[in-house]
């Protein structure tokens, strides 16, 4: 008898970020960021391998190189087309769903990285599974979960910048798939605790030396920037790209 369907966690990293250049292998509290969010993928409940999905270019060698130091998986494809970098770590590494991680995001929750997991696994019908399709949490909580057939979809028919934004394809057409999110109480959809931009930096290491270099837990992070608009305003004028059709 098969056990529990199998949900992995694909991590998308480079070391070229148009805006911050190498943050991903910034040292915070003693580690990379790299490290901080394998960290909370390896915590979170129902994921059952972790993979960091980077570029075949030489300029993300030591991405590689660090994301197999803190216990990833490695698979490495085309620098400008990450929907196929999903595509083949889902190939080398099988899984009947992925959750999407992004590298910037440091202070990512693995209680909310499991609910997601949890929440399939109940529907396994559903295609599409997310803390951001109503945007409730602060960015920077950011997970995706797609079926694997529904990735394998996009990963042979996308087109532009759908294969730069890897679900983008997916939660745009909910009459086509059958999409369904996390939401909180009361929302704090106005923060912001990604790394795209200097000043980002300047707030995860206060937020860091704050609360201690522990997983990621949202309800602490919003109490903090609650209690401390000082460090709010680190950082919120920082527009977020957008995601261009």
């Amino acid at each position: 008898m098969r056990g529990a369907p199998g949900v992995n966690a694909v991590i998308q990293a480079r070391s070229s970020s148009t805006r911050l250049p190498g943050k991903v292998l910034r040292p915070l509290a003693g580690r990379s960021v790299l490290g901080w969010v394998v960290r909370a993928a390896a915590a979170a409940p129902g994921v059952d391998q972790v993979v960091v999905a980077t570029s075949s270019d030489a300029s993300d060698d030591d991405v590689a190189r660090e994301a197999a130091r803190c216990g990833a998986l490695v698979v490495r494809g085309p620098l400008d087309d990450v929907l196929e970098r999903f595509g083949l770590a889902l190939r080398e590494h099988p899984a009947d769903a992925v959750i999407r991680l992004t590298a910037d995001c440091p202070l990512l929750d693995p209680a909310l990285i499991g609910q997601l997991a949890a929440l399939w696994r109940a529907q396994p019908t559903l295609d599409y599974v997310s803390t951001t399709l109503v945007r409730t949490l602060p960015r920077g909580f950011d997970a995706e979960l797609v079926r694997a057939d529904v990735l394998l979809e996009q990963v042979a028919s996308a087109t532009g910048a759908d294969r730069e934004h890897v679900t983008s394809g997916i939660y745009a057409r909910p009459t086509r798939y059958a999409c369904s999110g996390v939401v909180v109480s009361p929302a704090a959809d106005d923060l912001r605790v990604t790394l795209d931009t200097a000043e980002d930096w300047e707030l995860l290491s206060a937020l860091v030396a704050e609360l201690g270099d522990r997983v990621g837990d949202w309800r602490a992070v919003v109490a903090l920037l609650r209690a401390r608009p000082d460090l709010v305003a680190l950082n919120a004028h920082v527009e977020q790209k957008k995601v261009g059709r």
